[in-house]
């Protein structure tokens, strides 16, 4: 019976223990009938838990020691000459820029002529910024970044808000807003899409931001009488400028023959006002003409 209730003692012990212990004996205390004297136990001690794994901050540079390094704005070699062509080009981007900055004021003004040339001036150092860094060999990636976001503040905000003033006394709000917000909306999509696409160097996908602006400055000067037609024209040029149509650059209409170019300035002095309009609507029609074209060339078959 002894035996037997110190079999059931240490069973029940070990029902008992939920981890692992090990019992100290003293030497001179032997078992008697099967039983022994437990005078301690030793409890493992449970291990640590692993520390939250937190993401490596960089060490801030110590004082004296040289911070990140600022990456050049002009590539290549900086001699006297280049670093003229590049602040010159720049120049030019800074101009169509506080030109932009400018029509917006005049238009709030209520000064919608002046307010108009400052647009089409945005227009012309849009133009030579390009040119004069083509020129001088300082193309770089800081002068594109630059003239893009030149050309959002000039021809994607000052050109809505030149409209907006000049079509806001009879035209209801809920139809300009939307107009007028369509044209910033096209214009940043189309100027992002012109910094990740490759290049072409005779067509334009979709009509440029800069050719709208234009427009709508002209338009703006020649027409200050205006109706619900411009409102539904306006709408018409934000969305070709989003379209992959392909619209001919300056480059290839100075390979139309001369006799060509005499019919417009004789429009110009007979009707200044239905030349640019005609001129417009050609220029307008021109991309889905040449898209049918070349989609109808590749579906005949050779």
């Amino acid at each position: 019976m002894r035996r037997g209730g110190s079999l059931a003692r240490r069973v029940l012990v070990g029902q008992r223990s939920y981890e692992p212990t090990a019992t100290i004996r003293r030497p001179d205390d032997a078992p008697r009938d099967g039983q022994h004297r437990t005078i301690g136990t030793i409890v493992p001690p449970r291990p640590e838990p692993a520390a939250l794994a937190l993401p490596s901050v960089p060490a801030e540079p110590a004082l004296g020691e040289p911070g990140p390094r600022v990456p050049r704005l002009l590539p290549g070699e900086h001699t006297l000459r280049r670093r003229i062509g590049f602040l010159l080009a720049n120049g030019c981007t800074v101009a169509s820029l506080l030109l932009g900055v400018t029509s917006i004021f005049l238009a709030i003004a209520g000064d919608l002529r002046i307010g108009a040339l400052c647009l089409v001036g945005c227009v012309v150092f849009d133009g030579l910024d390009g040119g004069v860094a083509r020129a001088f060999g300082v193309s770089s990636p800081f002068g594109a970044q630059m003239d893009s976001m030149a050309d959002m503040c000039s021809f994607g905000i000052a050109a809505p808000v030149l409209v907006f003033r000049w079509l806001s006394s009879d035209t209801p709000l809920y139809v300009l807003g939307p107009a007028c917000a369509l044209i910033a909306v096209c214009a940043a999509i189309r100027l992002a899409r012109f910094n990740v696409s490759p290049k072409d160097g005779h067509y334009f996908s979709g009509i440029p931001t800069t050719i709208v602006a234009c427009i709508l400055a002209l338009g703006c000067l020649l027409h200050p009488d205006h109706g619900a037609p411009i409102v539904v024209s306006i709408a018409v040029l934000a969305l070709l400028m989003v379209t992959t149509f392909p619209y001919a650059k300056l480059a290839q209409l100075r390979r139309l023959p001369l006799w060509l170019a005499i019919v417009p300035i004789a429009g110009a002095l007979l009707d200044l006002s239905t030349t640019f309009l005609a001129l417009v609507a050609i220029y307008l029609l021109s991309g889905p003409a040449i898209w049918l074209f070349r989609r109808r060339r590749t579906a005949t078959p050779a």
